[in-house]
């Protein structure tokens, strides 16, 4: 006689005809009460696949990050070209008001672009954003200056800052959770540093190429035509990250979703040719009906975090030049010096993230900028080289905490079906309100109040707030995604976690 099959056995004890008509709400109580696995629902990952992956997303990530860390570093010269003034401080506010202009799209372009990735998939709305981020970049190299244009050299400046903005709304949402999805359960929070390496490399590429034609070039030369190269450089970078995210498959995880859900998707074509809407409002409302909490909490960690990294990596070296009156090329120097160290360290962050928790590497970053800033800041004023080098090092190794962490926790926030989605909306809202604005911000209390410690009062006060939200999340290192059955690396691993399960509770 065959031996039942041990995973329809509870089922089978029951009353043939009260299972015939609740078949489905046993089949929900038995995946919630016990979700035993078989072979086939886990994913096993193929690391060449992940490999890929996490290059064409990081690649992605290091060219918005060369486009925001150039007209960063830029943003003096870009103030003297684009709004020239009798006032210094008027030029760079509005410089500082430009560059924060494409972080009031950017919940725009999340919300339009994080559903439709839930809805077609990862990696045509990825390849969708790096065209658009390309080309953004490589047309404000092109612009005229306002002596030559006058009124319309600003208005066509902010047009372009809007379309980066706008495409890059879709894009840290959409990488990370393509890198979450390809990666193992027990390798998510290494996999997951390698977009933040990303980061790191395209801020090092921006500060490097900066460094080096303020450094070649006299101030008149970067004024009419040197600071547009490092802008048509995102040309040829577009292309070749658009090249690597093509080649890519989708997703395990919304591979598997699009299989459970096909007839579904199969209605709504059927709808959309004739007319009808189907922009998936059903899940775009349930982002905030049914997952706000987890919402308010992408907000704040994700505002704790990146007040943090535009505080440092953005604004920082302007800080040094033009409140500290410090020479730009030896900030950008040193700046260039840690950030190299940061990468340096970021994986293997990812690996104790992995190991130790999510909460105890992020709660560390939070907790160093709460009690560090002060101090490092007042290194940073005496102004000397090891001072200034030493203030920016205890900065570093904070901000690598949340750097090499947050990648792995900000997509396990929210289930599969609606991850893209929600991760775009709320990390864009949070950039959009508190990291885009923060030289801005920090610049305008800066001259309000004549305090040279602002940048870290500002700093305390983001970290006050990370604290109490990575307190609030839980843990989810070396646990599946919710809404996705395991990953593991090998078939071995997948044969263990099976013969793991616990024996099914009877009816």
């Amino acid at each position: 006689m065959p031996t039942r099959d041990p995973e329809h056995q509870a089922e089978a004890e029951v009353d043939p005809e009260v299972y015939r008509r609740h078949r489905t709400l046993f089949r929900v109580i038995r995946r919630r009460q016990n979700p035993r696995l078989r072979r086939t629902d886990i994913t096993v990952t193929d690391e060449a696949a992940v490999k890929r992956a996490v290059k064409a997303a990081a690649l992605g990530n290091a060219m918005e990050w060369f486009d925001f860390g150039i007209y960063s570093y830029l943003a003096v010269t870009i103030g003297h070209v684009f709004f020239p003034s009798t006032s210094d401080t008027a030029s760079l506010l509005s410089s500082f008001a430009t560059f924060a202009v494409a972080f009031l799209v950017r919940p725009l372009g999340g919300a339009f672009f994080g559903p439709l990735g839930d809805r077609v998939g990862r990696k045509k709305v990825l390849a969708l954003t790096m065209i658009m981020m390309a080309v953004g970049t490589f047309a404000i190299g092109l612009i005229p200056s306002y002596a030559a244009i006058g009124f319309w050299s600003p208005v066509l400046l902010i047009l372009f800052r809007m379309i980066q903005g706008f495409s890059t709304g879709g894009e840290y949402g959409g990488a990370s959770t393509f890198i979450a999805e390809y990666a193992p359960d027990k390798r998510r929070g290494f996999f997951g540093s390698f977009l933040e390496f990303g980061t790191l490399a395209g801020y090092i590429g921006s500060a490097g190429m900066v460094t080096i034609l303020t450094s070649v070039l006299s101030s008149g030369a970067m004024n009419s035509w040197g600071w547009r190269l490092p802008f048509l450089v995102a040309g040829p970078l577009g292309l070749i990250g658009l090249y690597l995210r093509l080649k890519l498959d989708e997703t395990p995880a919304f591979q598997r979703l699009e299989s459970e859900n096909g007839a579904a998707r199969e209605i709504r074509a059927s709808e959309a040719a004739q007319g009808v809407e189907t922009l998936g409002k059903g899940e775009f409302r349930a982002i905030f009906t049914q997952h706000w909490r987890r919402l308010v909490l992408c907000v704040a960690l994700v505002g704790a975090y990146n007040i943090n990294v535009y505080l440092f990596q953005s604004y920082l070296p302007t800080y040094l030049s033009d409140q500290l009156k410090y020479s730009p090329t030896h900030g950008l120097v040193i700046l260039l010096a840690v950030l190299v160290l940061q990468m340096l360290v970021i994986n293997q962050v990812g690996r104790l993230n992995d190991r130790f928790g999510r909460k105890p590497l992020l709660m560390a970053g939070m907790l160093g900028f709460l009690l560090l800033s002060v101090p490092s800041f007042l290194l940073v004023k005496q102004g000397s080289v090891v001072a200034v080098a030493a203030g920016m090092v205890i900065l570093a190794l904070s901000l690598v905490c949340l750097l090499g962490t947050m990648s792995a926790a900000l997509p396990a926030l929210f289930p599969t079906q609606v991850r893209y989605g929600s991760l775009s909306i709320g990390y864009n809202v949070s950039t959009s309100l508190f990291g885009g604005t923060t030289p801005l911000v920090i610049t305008a209390l800066l001259s309000a109040t004549g305090t040279d410690l602002m940048p870290a009062y500002y700093s305390m006060a983001a970290a006050l707030v990370g604290v109490v939200a990575v307190a609030c999340m839980r843990e989810t290192a070396q646990q599946p995604l919710e809404g996705s059955p395991p990953a593991v690396a090998t078939k071995e691993e997948a044969v263990e976690l099976v013969q793991s399960q616990i024996q099914e509770p009877r009816f």
